[in-house]
């Protein structure tokens, strides 16, 4: 028998101002870390203002972990300690792992209208592998395999898999996945999942259905108003779904387009000491 997964909790993200004065919301990365082993971090950084990110996150050390960036619109300009230096264009994924120590900078510039349109993802590395080598691998929009479901779904595969075709990122320890969803009005996207895995969503466009529960009192919504008495029964925008132990994830659009990313790993269960860019297991 599948076990369909249900949501535990829904976050609303969080505006904060990050790196030289970087504004972006921050839907994972307020609290204690353990809801979303081994995921740390989660920030989607977008706006239409170059003031709002120009001073961008200048050299800065990293240990312990791996950072994740993906930009959808405009370009983040990289350099690091390891000599490696390039642009990040839309499209296209940057998969860094700091492991014993690297320092870098990431500096983002918007289109030619000035946008800019990406998220940054932090994993957490096991103590085994936290002093590793530091890698990096960068990952061009044209290696990043799009397949379109029997239900009408479109998805770009940075790592895992759908079906037979997988993503270009393969041998990360905690064995993560991570797709690029869109739905049209109407469709469903079920995709199975890891039992004993963190899996969770965040919605970057539109509003949808998750796991079928479509009465927004039956989960814990962070970030709303306690004593709010309605509450949208469809999840939208910059929130993100935390997702309870399962076989599988359901996710339906209605009368509106959805996008969102579903991100899943496998949980370290060690102790996170962690300040600032550096995260290991004691202090």
């Amino acid at each position: 028998m599948i076990e369909n997964r249900h949501i535990r909790s829904v976050v609303k993200s969080r505006a904060t101002i990050e790196g030289a004065g970087v504004h972006l919301y921050r839907a994972i990365g307020f609290g204690r870390p353990e809801p979303y082993d081994p995921f740390l971090l989660l920030d989607d950084f977008r706006s239409e203002k170059p003031e709002e990110y120009l001073s961008g996150f200048p050299w800065h050390p990293h240990r312990g972990m791996e950072t994740i960036t993906y930009v959808l619109r405009g370009e983040v300009e990289h350099a690091d300690s390891l000599g490696n230096r390039g642009t990040i264009a839309p499209g296209d994924v940057q998969w860094m792992t700091a492991g014993s120590g690297i320092i870098h900078q990431e500096m983002p510039k918007g289109d030619s209208a000035g946008v800019l349109h990406g998220f940054q993802l932090w994993a957490n590395l096991p103590a085994a592998n936290k002093m590793i080598a530091p890698r990096y691998r960068g990952i061009g929009s044209d290696e990043i395999p799009e397949v379109k479901d029997s239900g009408g779904a479109t998805i770009k595969i940075v790592a895992g898999a759908v079906g037979e075709v997988s993503g270009p990122v393969r041998d990360v320890v905690t064995q993560p996945e991570y797709l690029d969803v869109s739905l049209p009005p109407g469709a469903t996207f079920i995709h199975h999942t890891a039992r004993g895995h963190t899996v969770f969503a965040y919605v970057i466009g539109g509003k949808g259905v998750f796991c079928h529960q479509d009465d927004p009192f039956g989960y814990d919504v962070e970030g709303d108003k306690y004593f709010d008495m309605e509450r949208d029964r469809l999840i939208g925008n910059r929130h993100l779904v935390l997702f309870g132990d399962g076989d599988a994830v359901s996710v339906s659009a209605e009368a509106e387009p959805l996008r969102f990313l579903l991100i899943s790993g496998k949980p370290i269960r060690e102790p996170v000491a962690w300040h600032g860019p550096i995260v290991m297991n004691t202090q």
